[in-house]
């Protein structure tokens, strides 16, 4: 009669496996680690059958563990060392895109350069229309999922105003004369 712990190196091969599956089918859930470690502590007790006491087997799944933590650190499967997630709403700010569907002042949408594992965002305009393909700027990221953008040829920011200011009153200063 075959003993409970006959079945542990098969029940860690099966548990592996469905974390594994479980990551393919919710991405970014980490359960690979585990799944990996897992997966590989049982294959190696099936494969040596004297490695197959509990002990061995906790020393194999930390092990294994480990070492896939490393190496799915080290591989970034999801953002290319986190450059491609945002860490805030304000890491938005000055980020590009184009505009997927025409953005006004109460609706549209873009997608913005390294905007994260979803790049899509609600978009709404300072003033006026964004025609869809245009290139855009994101001024006010706002928070949540809606940003702020203006056209990048339009982006005029304090200085800019500052200057138009002191040329207009040149201007005037010099009609005046």
């Amino acid at each position: 009669m075959a003993s409970p712990l006959d079945s542990l190196p098969l029940l860690l091969v099966l548990a592996g496996a469905g974390l594994a599956l479980a990551e393919a089918l919710i991405p970014g859930a980490h359960f690979i680690v585990l799944g990996v470690a897992l997966l590989l502590a049982g294959l190696a007790a099936l494969a040596f059958p004297p490695l197959a006491t509990p002990f061995v087997l906790a020393f194999l799944v930390l092990a294994f563990g480990g070492l896939s933590l490393y190496a799915y650190r080290e591989l970034d499967l999801y953002g290319g060392k986190g450059t491609g997630r945002t860490k805030d709403s304000d890491s938005l700010k000055g980020t590009t895109g184009r505009v997927t569907e025409r953005v006004t002042p109460s609706e549209g949408q873009v997608k913005l350069s390294g905007g994260g594992f979803n790049p899509h965002y609600a978009a709404r305009s300072m003033d006026g229309e964004i025609p869809e393909g245009t290139e855009v700027m994101v001024i006010d990221p706002g928070g949540g999922n809606v940003v702020t953008v203006e056209p990048l040829g339009h982006i005029e920011d304090s200085i800019d105003r500052e200057l138009a200011r002191e040329r207009s009153k040149r201007e005037k200063e010099t009609e005046e004369l």
